[in-house]
């Protein structure tokens, strides 16, 4: 490019040599740094289109500080140049920026558009800025664009990020025209809320109300089914999928495979991840975690190995799934490997979640001496309560109260109001056989007001979901599921099923322990998904809440007397039962 060229023409029409310039230049710092100074000295810089030109594609290369530099420079901004720079640093993700731009746009006394509107609530959503957010809505509303339908769908996006579901939910019910952006903001937000019944809700009348979905409502959906472990939505969702022709991009591959692990099914997670065509370390990620918490921990280490041959560089997530999988499968050595591997070989500092994972890991295979030192030779805001309570699961475990007492006692000190771990207090004083303790661990909970967490289960049946919790009898056939569960336990009973009183020995009376094991909420939920589905389907339930030891060795049994494969995914992990045997192998 000759500067003789560029000032042949100070125009700033598309046809001009200086406008061409910047088109060639594009979001290359460099190469517009270049063009600004031939802008300069052909004349041009009082050209406000070729200004905003170069201001925004400066924002696009990514340099704020250039483009704010700019703009500065800029005497008499027109409402062209502050739309352009709002949209744009709001587009290439300079939030903050765009807040400042929207403001000095209002310092000049020029009127938002619709599109400044949609811009600034992006932004305000993507920096969770509850206040200013609720400012800029007000100001949407005094200029009069409280029915712009796209204005409408970036103020329900912006209160579903900030976690704001009620004013989010009140804005979507009064749209007259809903497009798909505004529906896959309000499943989205009932979803990463957590609220992903609602979420499915919100899809099931999308679907009623005829408008199309697209791959974004998909992920959506597909995330709230892996929360809830709904397997039968989310293979309609998958097969909705394939017959709308959709293109399984990174982010839906991903979907699917977290959904179909999260739901147990791990085979047609693994096939899925074989047929993408592109996978991204997330993909890669999922499929090692959906091995791990599945209970494959041999195949989590091969697939880890793979893509550190083949695939992406893991990040520390990734990390988390293999040690989380070496813990779970007692692969030891290979967990030592991956985790001096992170800093060795990728400069990786490993956190919290590694540390409680090699705390597991050394814990559950007994090795409870070089755990312990582990914690010691952290630092106090690495040795978080996360990584101690580990350590209590392991002494608890391995019966080692000594140890377990210490390690409870100090969580008591650090979380008093935590109370899991006066439970777990409970379990080792009641295991070592300490009644007079587990009084005074109760009492202590009971000054303190706190009770231990409520459990429950859920299953899925005809894509409807029951909740069971122990010794419920809300259900409107309580009678027929407890019925045939007596008739079941008798059975496994016959079949060499003894109960394991110790789970619940210290908490009951004697003549109440079998009664208070027998009705435990997976048990309840299983029976009824056996009384409900054919012959030879699998039984798939979810709880809230760690499996019992009792629950875990009835279950084996159930799976004998039935001849049905049982998945229980419970809040660390999954378990897969199938004639009299655990996926965990008893390690969990």
């Amino acid at each position: 490019m000759e500067a003789k060229q560029l000032a042949v023409t100070g125009s700033s029409t598309p046809q001009s040599p200086v406008y061409r310039a910047l088109l060639r230049a594009g979001p290359s710092l460099r190469a517009l740094q270049q063009v600004h100074g031939h802008i300069v000295v052909s004349g041009s810089h009082r050209s406000r289109a070729l200004l905003t030109k170069l201001i925004t594609l400066a924002c696009e290369a990514g340099s704020i500080f250039y483009t704010r530099r700019l703009f500065l420079s800029v005497p008499k901004p027109d409402s062209f140049l502050f739309n352009s720079l709002i949209k744009a640093s709001s587009k290439f993700g300079f939030p903050q920026h765009t807040v400042f731009f929207y403001h000095r746009m209002l310092g000049f006394r020029i009127a938002p558009s619709s599109y400044t509107f949609t811009s600034v609530i992006k932004s305000c959503a993507d920096i969770s800025a509850l206040r200013l957010g609720r400012c800029v809505h007000s100001h949407v509303l005094v200029c009069g664009y409280g029915s712009d339908s796209f204005v409408q769908a970036a103020l329900v996006t912006f209160y579903s990020k900030s976690s704001d579901l009620g004013a989010a939910r009140k804005l979507f019910d009064k749209m007259p025209d809903r497009s798909v952006v505004a529906w896959n903001s309000m499943i989205s937000g009932y979803e990463q809320n957590g609220f992903s019944r609602e979420a499915i809700e919100v899809f099931n009348q999308m679907r009623e109300l005829g408008v199309e979905p697209d791959s974004t409502t998909f992920v959506s959906v597909l995330a709230a089914c892996s929360q809830l472990g709904a397997l039968g939505l989310g293979c309609s969702v998958h097969h909705n999928v394939i017959n709308n022709g959709l293109h399984v991009n990174v982010a839906l591959g991903t979907s699917l495979i977290i959904m179909y692990a999260r739901c147990g099914n791990v085979s047609i997670a693994r096939e899925i991840f074989d047929s993408m065509n592109e996978r991204n370390v997330i993909a890669w990620t999922a499929m090692i975690s959906g091995y791990a918490t599945n209970g494959y921990g041999s195949q989590a280490v091969e697939l880890f190995c793979q893509m550190r041959a083949h695939g992406p560089v893991p990040n520390t997530v990734t990390f988390v799934a293999v040690l989380a999988a070496c813990a779970h499968a007692g692969l030891v050595h290979e967990g030592r490997e991956t985790y001096a591997n992170m800093r060795q070989e990728y400069g990786l500092v490993p956190g919290v979640e590694h540390h409680v994972c090699m705390v597991d890991m050394l814990g559950r295979a007994g090795l409870l001496t070089e755990a312990y030192q582990l914690i010691k030779e952290l630092g106090p805001e690495e040795a978080t309560p996360a990584v101690w309570t580990a350590m209590l699961g392991a002494c608890k475990m391995h019966k080692n109260f000594d140890l377990g007492v210490i390690v409870a006692e100090h969580l008591l000190e650090v979380e008093p109001e935590n109370p899991g771990h006066y439970v777990m207090l409970s379990n080792i004083y009641a295991l070592a056989g300490r009644m007079d303790r587990v009084e005074m661990v109760r009492n202590m909970m009971m000054g303190r007001s706190l009770r231990k967490k409520v459990g429950y289960s859920t299953i899925e049946v005809n894509q409807k979901t029951y909740l069971f919790s122990m010794g419920d009898k809300s259900h409107p056939e309580t009678n027929e599921v407890y019925q045939y569960l007596d008739e079941l336990m008798s059975q496994c009973r016959e079949a060499g099923y003894a109960p394991v009183p110790e789970s619940v020995m210290h908490e009951v009376e004697e003549e109440e322990r079998e009664y208070a094991l027998r009705y435990h909420s997976e048990k309840l939920a299983i029976a009824f998904g056996l009384l409900k589905t054919k012959d030879g389907m699998a039984i798939r339930i979810v709880k809230n809440l760690r499996m019992c030891e009792d629950c875990h060795e009835a279950i084996k049994f159930m799976s004998v007397v039935t001849k049905r494969e049982i998945i229980v995914r419970d809040k660390l992990r999954f378990h897969h039962f199938k004639d009299g045997s655990c996926s965990c192998m008893d390690y969990w």
